[in-house]
């Protein structure tokens, strides 16, 4: 049987561990206030309770919201890519982490982000990937580099987008850049050293944003 993503379903007991946890948890301040937009299993929220922060997490997932909650978290089952429920810069960080190209609307995500929250972490991978080019070039279909196991059809990827394309996309938001790093192949941590052309060497990116007004 192949693999599915599609249908977000989480043990009670789940633990992910993933890359950019310990970027994204060095970038919050203590005492912040955090919303995890998308959090899966709580696992990132998790982590930075043991250092006193406050968070929320949401997710359409109700077995992501389950095991959230399993760990302590305080955590809501709804879509994030439309009006969301909490106040103005009600939160310090909203955190989506590699989550954004699978929404349907991403561009109401990130304006309720820079709603919500005074700054914004976002990250993402980078379809614009060489592989993925050198895949698309010479045999003429949707690249698998960056989502094995998977076919085109059977992954939340809506939207593939690249380093070049998020980065028009935020300044048409008025969002600001404070931070940026990249993950290049064989690389365990997020870099954020300015290596030559990240659009095309990069596999994935992760932003520190705030509100450019």
């Amino acid at each position: 049987m192949k693999l599915d993503n599609r249908n977000y379903l989480y043990d009670l007991n789940s633990r992910s561990d993933r890359r950019e946890y310990t970027l994204i948890n060095s970038l919050v301040s203590d005492g912040s206030t955090v919303i995890d937009l998308g959090c899966g299993d709580g696992t990132l929220l998790a982590i930075m309770k043991k250092r006193g922060i406050a968070g929320w997490g949401m997710d359409m997932s109700k077995s992501a919201a389950a095991a959230s909650k399993k760990k302590g978290i305080k955590a809501i089952t709804g879509r994030i890519d439309t009006s969301l429920p909490f106040k103005d810069k009600q939160f310090d960080f909203a955190v989506c982490n590699v989550t954004l190209q699978m929404v349907v609307y991403p561009e109401i995500l990130l304006s309720e982000m820079k709603r919500i929250a005074k700054k914004q972490i976002v990250s993402f991978p980078n379809f614009a990937f060489i592989v993925n080019r050198l895949e698309l070039l010479f045999y003429g279909r949707m690249p698998k580099t960056m989502i094995p196991g998977y076919d085109w059809y059977s992954t939340g990827h809506l939207h593939q987008l690249s380093i070049a394309d998020f980065e028009e996309f935020i300044k048409k938001r008025q969002l600001k850049i404070l931070k940026r790093f990249y993950l290049y192949p064989k690389q365990k941590r997020f870099s954020e050293n300015w290596f030559l052309f990240p659009n095309l060497l990069a596999t994935e990116a992760l932003y520190l944003l705030e509100a450019d007004e």
